[in-house]
């Protein structure tokens, strides 16, 4: 037996290697982590160099606020909206994918790419296609259900625009998680359900979903993490938070009060509140999984 030898016999080396990474953790996310939190204690003027504490009166006048309660529940809204619909669509296709034989390669590239679009770029794209004068989608709607589409000036219709979109946006990345955990799941299992007659949908939710529920689970919370940050540029793009404050999220108030409004204090409180919002949410999602789970022998 050949004996095992240590990569690295020196703690210098290892350190050397490991510095940079380091580094870059240390100034990109340590230090505006801390930052972040001693500026939601000060009140900013120009941009953060002028500085007043001010104790925890940020706090106080956002917990107090009846706009940001207002964003809050919208921001609560909009994640399950997105969460819940994510999963069940992307669920429904990657099955779908699954029980395919026949150009898997080609129905799965079609369905993740959406993923690689920049957020940025879907964003300007369905923009126009959704837009309630010029856009083809708008107008075909319309046409086969005779309703009046503005979501520019109604504050539900842009809510669900945006939301559709989000959904839209991040399908891809949880397809490529289902799929490839469907596939992991014993052939043998699939045979012995088909022999005892179960139908396909039954099949998905009694036998297939249990079985890949870690990989559900963490798709869930990524999905939060998705809903509650990743979907800024949507709104800015889209909304800009309108009409009437209906699509205005967390994260784009959160923006528009730093560099809108130059109340830097202000905005880094609310990057607290969003941090802990989110942290609760994960916690109890993960603790809420932990007996809801199927990891298996």
């Amino acid at each position: 037996m050949a004996e095992y030898t240590k990569p690295y016999d020196s703690k210098l080396q290892a350190g050397a290697l490991l510095l940079p990474t380091f580094v870059v953790l240390v100034a990109f996310l340590y230090y505006p982590a801390v930052e972040t939190f001693r500026l939601s204690f000060h009140q900013t003027l120009l941009l953060g160099t002028k500085q007043t504490f001010v104790g925890v009166a940020n706090y106080v006048g956002l917990l107090t606020s009846e706009a940001y309660r207002t964003s809050v529940i919208i921001s609560f809204a909009f994640a399950a909206a997105v969460v819940v619909g994510t999963l069940l669509v992307s669920l429904f296709v990657s099955y779908l994918l699954f029980e395919v034989e026949a150009w898997e390669s080609s129905y799965l590239l079609v369905a993740i790419w959406p993923y690689a679009l920049p957020t940025a770029v879907a964003a300007t794209i369905l923009t126009f296609m959704l837009h309630p004068n010029l856009g083809i989608v708008t107008h075909y709607l319309e046409a086969l259900t005779g309703l009046s589409l503005d979501w520019f000036t109604s504050g539900p219709q842009a809510f669900l625009v945006v939301a559709i979109v989000a959904i839209w946006k991040q399908l891809g990345y949880n397809i490529i998680f289902l799929v490839a955990a469907l596939n992991n799941v014993p052939k043998t299992l699939t045979e012995s359900a088909q022999l005892d007659g179960v139908g396909r949908l039954t099949m998905l939710y009694r036998v297939y979903v249990p079985l890949i529920s870690p990989t559900l689970v963490f798709l869930v919370v990524m999905n939060t993490i998705y809903a509650f940050f990743g979907t800024f540029p949507l709104v800015d793009l889209m909304t800009s938070g309108g009409p009437n404050n209906a699509t205005n999220l967390l994260i784009f108030k959160l923006y528009r009060d730093a560099f809108a409004f130059n109340s830097l204090g202000k905005a880094s409180a609310e990057s607290v509140i969003l941090f802990v919002i989110v942290s609760v949410l994960m916690y109890l999602q993960l603790r809420f999984s932990d007996s809801h789970t199927h990891y298996g022998a």
